[in-house]
């Protein structure tokens, strides 16, 4: 929701900073800016930051399951011993009581 909200106000700084640029105003360009690095972030955001499994992670069930709140779906615990990472997978049960 938020990053729909954050790419619909850079669209927004991107076409006014466009349209002012076309009318001869210096300041669009600036605006245009904005806008264009605004979308730019929130687009490639997700691709950065990902996070990818260390190498060599083996992960082991911990027997911990618990309900999401959010998508009310059954996450299960797997934890690596040699980094000590934890992490959430999505099972093929669904929730109790859902």
């Amino acid at each position: 929701m938020l990053r729909t909200i954050v790419l619909a106000l850079g669209i927004i700084a991107a076409a006014a900073g466009a349209l002012l640029a076309a009318l001869g105003d210096g300041g669009g360009i600036g605006l245009l800016c904005v806008g264009a690095a605004i979308i730019l972030g929130t687009a490639f955001e997700r691709w950065r930051y990902r996070k990818t499994p260390p190498a060599g992670a083996s992960w082991e069930r911990t027997g911990e399951r618990f309900e999401d709140p959010s998508t009310g779906e059954t996450l299960e615990v797997q934890y690596d011993r040699a980094s000590g990472e934890r992490r959430y997978v999505h099972t093929s049960e669904h929730a109790p009581g859902k």
